[in-house]
Protein backbone atom coordinates (compact mmCIF):
# COMPACT_ATOMS: atom_id res chain seq x y z
CA UNK A 1 0.00 0.00 0.00
CA UNK A 2 0.84 3.61 -0.91
CA UNK A 3 1.60 5.98 1.78
CA UNK A 4 -0.56 8.84 0.58
CA UNK A 5 1.25 12.21 1.60
CA UNK A 6 -0.72 15.43 2.16
CA UNK A 7 -0.12 18.89 1.10
CA UNK A 8 -2.26 21.90 2.65
CA UNK A 9 -2.10 25.15 0.92
CA UNK A 10 -4.61 26.37 2.56
CA UNK A 11 -3.56 29.75 3.57
CA UNK A 12 -0.02 29.58 1.22
CA UNK A 13 0.80 32.96 -0.64
CA UNK A 14 2.22 32.93 -3.57
CA UNK A 15 5.94 32.07 -2.60
CA UNK A 16 5.02 29.39 0.01
CA UNK A 17 2.30 28.19 -3.42
CA UNK A 18 5.23 27.17 -5.01
CA UNK A 19 7.59 25.71 -2.29
CA UNK A 20 4.54 23.83 -0.54
CA UNK A 21 4.20 22.39 -4.82
CA UNK A 22 7.70 21.67 -5.75
CA UNK A 23 7.68 18.22 -4.21
CA UNK A 24 4.11 17.09 -5.67
CA UNK A 25 5.01 18.54 -9.05
CA UNK A 26 8.24 16.54 -8.90
CA UNK A 27 6.28 12.98 -7.71
CA UNK A 28 4.06 14.33 -10.89
CA UNK A 29 7.66 14.21 -13.53
CA UNK A 30 8.61 10.66 -11.87
CA UNK A 31 5.65 8.77 -12.58
CA UNK A 32 3.44 9.44 -9.57
CA UNK A 33 -0.33 10.33 -9.00
CA UNK A 34 -1.30 13.02 -7.26
CA UNK A 35 -4.84 14.66 -6.61
CA UNK A 36 -5.05 18.28 -6.83
CA UNK A 37 -7.96 20.84 -6.91
CA UNK A 38 -9.63 22.74 -9.77
CA UNK A 39 -12.60 24.99 -9.69
CA UNK A 40 -14.66 22.37 -10.68
CA UNK A 41 -13.44 18.98 -8.88
CA UNK A 42 -10.12 17.58 -7.67
CA UNK A 43 -8.24 15.84 -10.70
CA UNK A 44 -5.91 12.60 -10.12
CA UNK A 45 -2.92 13.88 -12.23
CA UNK A 46 -0.51 12.05 -13.88
CA UNK A 47 2.32 12.33 -16.52
CA UNK A 48 0.40 12.36 -19.66
CA UNK A 49 3.13 11.59 -21.52
CA UNK A 50 3.77 8.23 -19.40
CA UNK A 51 2.32 5.26 -20.02
CA UNK A 52 3.51 3.73 -17.11
CA UNK A 53 1.76 6.69 -14.67
CA UNK A 54 -1.61 6.94 -16.70
CA UNK A 55 -1.88 3.07 -16.19
CA UNK A 56 -1.63 3.76 -12.26
CA UNK A 57 -4.66 6.08 -12.60
CA UNK A 58 -6.70 3.75 -14.31
CA UNK A 59 -5.49 0.61 -11.87
CA UNK A 60 -6.20 3.62 -8.53
CA UNK A 61 -9.64 4.16 -10.18
CA UNK A 62 -10.77 1.02 -10.96
CA UNK A 63 -11.21 2.56 -14.39
CA UNK A 64 -12.64 1.22 -17.84
CA UNK A 65 -9.95 1.37 -20.10
CA UNK A 66 -11.75 2.63 -22.81
CA UNK A 67 -12.62 5.88 -21.00
CA UNK A 68 -10.50 8.93 -22.54
CA UNK A 69 -8.45 10.80 -20.35
CA UNK A 70 -8.54 15.26 -20.19
CA UNK A 71 -5.47 16.23 -19.99
CA UNK A 72 -4.87 19.56 -18.09
CA UNK A 73 -2.08 22.43 -19.52
CA UNK A 74 -0.89 25.01 -18.08
CA UNK A 75 0.02 27.56 -20.96
CA UNK A 76 -1.29 27.34 -24.40
CA UNK A 77 2.07 27.00 -25.39
CA UNK A 78 1.95 23.68 -24.62
CA UNK A 79 -0.76 22.81 -27.19
CA UNK A 80 2.39 22.56 -30.40
CA UNK A 81 3.31 19.57 -29.07
CA UNK A 82 0.79 17.98 -27.93
CA UNK A 83 -2.25 18.82 -31.34
CA UNK A 84 -2.53 19.19 -34.82
CA UNK A 85 -3.53 22.46 -36.17
CA UNK A 86 -7.20 23.03 -35.32
CA UNK A 87 -9.50 25.64 -36.90
CA UNK A 88 -10.44 28.79 -35.74
CA UNK A 89 -12.95 28.29 -33.81
CA UNK A 90 -10.76 26.48 -31.47
CA UNK A 91 -9.34 29.34 -30.78
CA UNK A 92 -11.85 31.76 -29.89
CA UNK A 93 -13.16 29.21 -27.70
CA UNK A 94 -10.06 29.30 -25.83
CA UNK A 95 -9.90 32.78 -25.77
CA UNK A 96 -13.31 32.69 -24.18
CA UNK A 97 -12.76 30.25 -21.50
CA UNK A 98 -9.14 29.34 -20.77
CA UNK A 99 -8.45 28.83 -18.14
CA UNK A 100 -11.60 27.95 -17.19
CA UNK A 101 -13.93 24.68 -17.01
CA UNK A 102 -14.07 24.10 -20.65
CA UNK A 103 -12.86 21.50 -22.20
CA UNK A 104 -12.26 21.04 -26.22
CA UNK A 105 -11.10 18.01 -27.83
CA UNK A 106 -8.61 18.83 -30.73
CA UNK A 107 -6.41 16.34 -33.23
CA UNK A 108 -3.54 14.73 -31.13
CA UNK A 109 -0.12 14.73 -32.73
CA UNK A 110 1.30 11.38 -32.87
CA UNK A 111 3.32 9.27 -29.94
CA UNK A 112 2.40 13.01 -28.42
CA UNK A 113 0.76 11.42 -25.36
CA UNK A 114 0.12 8.08 -23.95
CA UNK A 115 -2.18 5.75 -26.02
CA UNK A 116 -4.25 5.15 -22.74
CA UNK A 117 -4.89 9.23 -22.32
CA UNK A 118 -6.78 8.97 -26.09
CA UNK A 119 -8.46 5.46 -25.83
CA UNK A 120 -7.09 4.85 -29.09
CA UNK A 121 -9.09 8.04 -30.49
CA UNK A 122 -7.08 10.53 -32.56
CA UNK A 123 -8.18 13.19 -30.27
CA UNK A 124 -7.43 14.35 -27.18
CA UNK A 125 -9.65 16.66 -24.66
CA UNK A 126 -7.48 19.24 -23.52
CA UNK A 127 -8.52 22.16 -20.84
CA UNK A 128 -6.45 25.23 -18.81
CA UNK A 129 -7.93 25.07 -15.63
CA UNK A 130 -8.85 28.45 -13.86
CA UNK A 131 -7.85 27.29 -10.73
CA UNK A 132 -4.62 29.29 -8.65
CA UNK A 133 -3.61 26.13 -6.94
CA UNK A 134 -3.73 23.92 -10.01
CA UNK A 135 -1.93 25.78 -12.16
CA UNK A 136 0.91 26.14 -10.24
CA UNK A 137 1.40 22.63 -9.56
CA UNK A 138 0.64 22.11 -13.59
CA UNK A 139 3.55 24.84 -14.61
CA UNK A 140 6.09 23.64 -11.51
CA UNK A 141 5.33 19.83 -13.00
CA UNK A 142 6.25 21.00 -16.91
CA UNK A 143 4.22 18.15 -17.99
CA UNK A 144 0.84 17.63 -19.25
CA UNK A 145 -1.20 16.38 -16.94
CA UNK A 146 -3.94 13.79 -17.82
CA UNK A 147 -6.75 13.89 -15.00
CA UNK A 148 -10.05 12.77 -14.54
CA UNK A 149 -12.21 13.09 -11.49
CA UNK A 150 -9.79 12.10 -8.10
CA UNK A 151 -12.31 9.17 -7.01
CA UNK A 152 -12.57 5.36 -7.29
CA UNK A 153 -14.89 5.11 -11.01
CA UNK A 154 -18.05 5.27 -10.44
CA UNK A 155 -18.67 7.08 -7.25
CA UNK A 156 -19.23 10.66 -7.18
CA UNK A 157 -17.07 13.27 -8.18
CA UNK A 158 -14.78 15.03 -5.03
CA UNK A 159 -15.03 18.42 -4.16
CA UNK A 160 -13.02 18.23 -0.83
CA UNK A 161 -9.78 16.91 -0.40
CA UNK A 162 -11.34 14.45 2.42
CA UNK A 163 -13.74 12.88 -0.67
CA UNK A 164 -10.56 12.09 -2.18
CA UNK A 165 -8.95 10.30 0.77
CA UNK A 166 -12.41 8.60 1.15
CA UNK A 167 -11.70 6.54 -2.25
CA UNK A 168 -7.75 6.89 -2.69
CA UNK A 169 -6.02 6.98 0.22
CA UNK A 170 -3.19 3.94 -0.25
CA UNK A 171 -3.49 4.36 -3.99
CA UNK A 172 -2.22 7.49 -4.51
CA UNK A 173 0.93 9.29 -4.30
CA UNK A 174 -0.23 12.62 -2.55
CA UNK A 175 -2.78 15.24 -2.22
CA UNK A 176 -2.86 18.83 -2.47
CA UNK A 177 -5.67 20.15 0.19
CA UNK A 178 -6.63 23.86 -0.96
CA UNK A 179 -10.50 22.94 0.73
CA UNK A 180 -13.73 23.19 -1.59
CA UNK A 181 -13.45 23.25 -4.99
CA UNK A 182 -15.76 26.54 -7.12
CA UNK A 183 -18.53 25.08 -9.81
CA UNK A 184 -18.85 21.61 -8.19
CA UNK A 185 -19.32 19.33 -11.42
CA UNK A 186 -16.72 18.79 -13.86
CA UNK A 187 -15.66 20.54 -17.07
CA UNK A 188 -18.37 21.01 -20.15
CA UNK A 189 -16.98 19.02 -23.38
CA UNK A 190 -16.99 19.90 -26.60
CA UNK A 191 -15.96 19.15 -30.11
CA UNK A 192 -15.64 20.82 -33.56
CA UNK A 193 -17.67 19.36 -36.04
CA UNK A 194 -16.70 21.49 -38.69
CA UNK A 195 -15.12 25.17 -39.08
CA UNK A 196 -18.70 26.17 -37.54
CA UNK A 197 -20.20 23.55 -35.60
CA UNK A 198 -19.03 23.00 -31.70
CA UNK A 199 -21.01 20.16 -30.83
CA UNK A 200 -21.10 19.34 -26.74
CA UNK A 201 -20.09 16.30 -25.62
CA UNK A 202 -20.95 16.53 -22.38
CA UNK A 203 -22.51 19.59 -20.72
CA UNK A 204 -20.37 21.16 -17.46
CA UNK A 205 -19.31 24.57 -15.76
CA UNK A 206 -19.61 26.38 -19.28
CA UNK A 207 -23.24 26.48 -20.34
CA UNK A 208 -24.83 26.31 -23.75
CA UNK A 209 -25.97 30.05 -23.18
CA UNK A 210 -22.55 30.80 -22.52
CA UNK A 211 -21.01 29.58 -25.95
CA UNK A 212 -23.78 30.83 -27.81
CA UNK A 213 -23.10 34.14 -26.49
CA UNK A 214 -19.02 33.60 -27.08
CA UNK A 215 -19.20 32.26 -30.50
CA UNK A 216 -22.55 33.57 -32.20
CA UNK A 217 -21.56 32.83 -35.15
CA UNK A 218 -21.02 29.61 -34.74
CA UNK A 219 -23.74 26.44 -34.77
CA UNK A 220 -23.98 24.89 -31.38
CA UNK A 221 -24.83 21.26 -30.76
CA UNK A 222 -26.52 20.47 -27.31
CA UNK A 223 -25.37 16.65 -27.65
CA UNK A 224 -24.64 15.95 -24.60
CA UNK A 225 -27.55 14.17 -23.27
CA UNK A 226 -27.97 12.16 -25.99
CA UNK A 227 -27.22 7.93 -25.83
CA UNK A 228 -23.66 7.04 -25.05
CA UNK A 229 -21.71 5.47 -27.71
CA UNK A 230 -19.54 2.71 -27.65
CA UNK A 231 -16.32 4.82 -28.08
CA UNK A 232 -16.93 7.46 -25.91
CA UNK A 233 -14.85 10.62 -27.09
CA UNK A 234 -15.25 12.08 -24.04
CA UNK A 235 -15.08 11.09 -20.06
CA UNK A 236 -18.71 10.57 -19.14
CA UNK A 237 -20.63 9.61 -22.00
CA UNK A 238 -20.88 6.07 -21.69
CA UNK A 239 -21.05 4.44 -18.07
CA UNK A 240 -22.63 5.04 -14.85
CA UNK A 241 -21.00 7.65 -12.76
CA UNK A 242 -21.18 9.74 -10.09
CA UNK A 243 -23.49 6.94 -8.07
CA UNK A 244 -24.26 6.70 -4.12
CA UNK A 245 -24.00 3.55 -3.05
CA UNK A 246 -27.60 3.04 -2.12
CA UNK A 247 -30.23 2.93 -5.32
CA UNK A 248 -31.09 6.66 -6.69
CA UNK A 249 -33.81 7.27 -8.18
CA UNK A 250 -34.38 11.01 -10.41
CA UNK A 251 -37.94 12.29 -10.19
CA UNK A 252 -39.33 15.07 -12.87
CA UNK A 253 -42.39 16.96 -13.46
CA UNK A 254 -45.22 18.50 -11.42
CA UNK A 255 -43.38 19.65 -8.31
CA UNK A 256 -46.87 18.34 -6.10
CA UNK A 257 -46.56 15.06 -8.28
CA UNK A 258 -42.81 14.69 -7.73
CA UNK A 259 -43.04 15.17 -3.73
CA UNK A 260 -46.36 12.53 -3.73
CA UNK A 261 -44.95 10.05 -5.60
CA UNK A 262 -41.04 10.55 -3.46
CA UNK A 263 -43.12 10.25 -0.13
CA UNK A 264 -44.90 6.99 -1.34
CA UNK A 265 -41.84 5.31 -1.84
CA UNK A 266 -40.24 5.90 1.36
CA UNK A 267 -43.39 4.52 2.83
CA UNK A 268 -42.57 1.47 0.95
CA UNK A 269 -39.17 1.39 1.28
CA UNK A 270 -39.40 1.66 5.34
CA UNK A 271 -41.86 -1.03 4.88
CA UNK A 272 -38.90 -3.44 3.95
CA UNK A 273 -36.51 -2.10 6.38
CA UNK A 274 -34.51 -0.19 4.14
CA UNK A 275 -33.16 3.59 4.65
CA UNK A 276 -33.88 5.89 2.61
CA UNK A 277 -32.82 9.58 1.43
CA UNK A 278 -34.73 12.29 -0.22
CA UNK A 279 -32.22 15.04 -1.95
CA UNK A 280 -34.50 18.28 -2.51
CA UNK A 281 -34.88 21.91 -3.26
CA UNK A 282 -35.13 23.88 -0.41
CA UNK A 283 -38.84 25.38 -1.56
CA UNK A 284 -40.39 21.77 -0.90
CA UNK A 285 -37.89 19.72 2.28
CA UNK A 286 -40.51 20.05 4.57
CA UNK A 287 -42.61 18.22 2.27
CA UNK A 288 -40.24 15.33 3.21
CA UNK A 289 -40.07 12.31 5.68
CA UNK A 290 -37.33 10.54 5.59
CA UNK A 291 -34.37 8.98 7.80
CA UNK A 292 -32.25 11.44 5.48
CA UNK A 293 -33.58 14.78 3.59
CA UNK A 294 -30.46 16.83 2.19
CA UNK A 295 -31.43 20.03 0.22
CA UNK A 296 -29.42 21.30 -2.74
CA UNK A 297 -30.16 25.28 -1.94
CA UNK A 298 -32.83 27.21 -3.87
CA UNK A 299 -34.07 25.94 -7.37
CA UNK A 300 -33.26 29.73 -8.52
CA UNK A 301 -29.44 28.68 -7.59
CA UNK A 302 -28.66 25.97 -9.43
CA UNK A 303 -25.11 26.60 -9.54
CA UNK A 304 -25.21 26.31 -5.67
CA UNK A 305 -27.00 23.55 -6.18
CA UNK A 306 -24.44 22.05 -8.62
CA UNK A 307 -21.93 22.98 -6.21
CA UNK A 308 -23.83 20.84 -3.52
CA UNK A 309 -24.35 17.85 -5.39
CA UNK A 310 -21.60 15.75 -4.98
CA UNK A 311 -21.23 16.22 -1.12
CA UNK A 312 -24.32 15.66 -0.51
CA UNK A 313 -24.58 12.06 -2.51
CA UNK A 314 -21.63 11.15 -0.24
CA UNK A 315 -23.61 12.31 2.58
CA UNK A 316 -25.87 9.47 1.88
CA UNK A 317 -23.34 6.96 1.86
CA UNK A 318 -22.47 8.06 5.45
CA UNK A 319 -25.95 8.07 6.47
CA UNK A 320 -26.34 4.40 5.00
CA UNK A 321 -29.22 5.10 2.82
CA UNK A 322 -30.16 2.09 0.38
CA UNK A 323 -32.91 4.16 -1.47
CA UNK A 324 -32.62 7.15 -2.42
CA UNK A 325 -35.06 10.11 -4.44
CA UNK A 326 -34.08 13.40 -5.85
CA UNK A 327 -36.25 16.18 -7.70
CA UNK A 328 -35.44 17.23 -10.88
CA UNK A 329 -34.76 20.58 -12.37
CA UNK A 330 -34.98 22.62 -15.21
CA UNK A 331 -32.76 21.93 -17.89
CA UNK A 332 -31.34 25.50 -18.11
CA UNK A 333 -27.90 26.89 -18.01
CA UNK A 334 -25.99 24.80 -15.22
CA UNK A 335 -29.46 23.15 -14.89
CA UNK A 336 -28.23 20.98 -17.79
CA UNK A 337 -25.31 19.68 -16.54
CA UNK A 338 -26.91 19.12 -13.10
CA UNK A 339 -29.81 17.07 -14.74
CA UNK A 340 -27.04 15.18 -16.62
CA UNK A 341 -24.94 14.14 -13.37
CA UNK A 342 -28.21 13.18 -11.99
CA UNK A 343 -29.14 10.98 -14.39
CA UNK A 344 -25.66 9.55 -14.33
CA UNK A 345 -26.02 9.26 -10.55
CA UNK A 346 -29.27 7.38 -10.86
CA UNK A 347 -28.18 5.26 -13.72
CA UNK A 348 -30.99 6.50 -15.89
CA UNK A 349 -33.76 5.49 -13.32
CA UNK A 350 -35.68 8.58 -14.42
CA UNK A 351 -39.80 9.33 -13.69
CA UNK A 352 -41.20 11.89 -15.62
CA UNK A 353 -44.75 12.71 -13.86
Amino acid sequence: MTITKIWEVKQAGEKQLRMELSEAALALREGGLIAFPTETVYGLGADARSTAAVERIFTAKGRPSDNPLIVHIASRRQLDELVRPYPKLAEELMDHFWPGPLTIVLPVRPEALSPLVTAGLSTVGIRMPDHRTALALLAQAECPVAAPSANRSGRPSPTLAQHVLEDLEGLIDGVVDDGPTGVGLESTVVELVDDQTVRILRPGGITLEALQQAVPAAQIDNAGLGEPELAPRSPGMKYTHYAPKGELELICGDPEAVAAYIQKGVAAAWQRGERTGVLAFEERMERYKADSVLSLGSEDELEAAAHRLYAALRDFDGAGAQRIWAEGCQEHGIGAALMNRLAKAAGNRIIRL
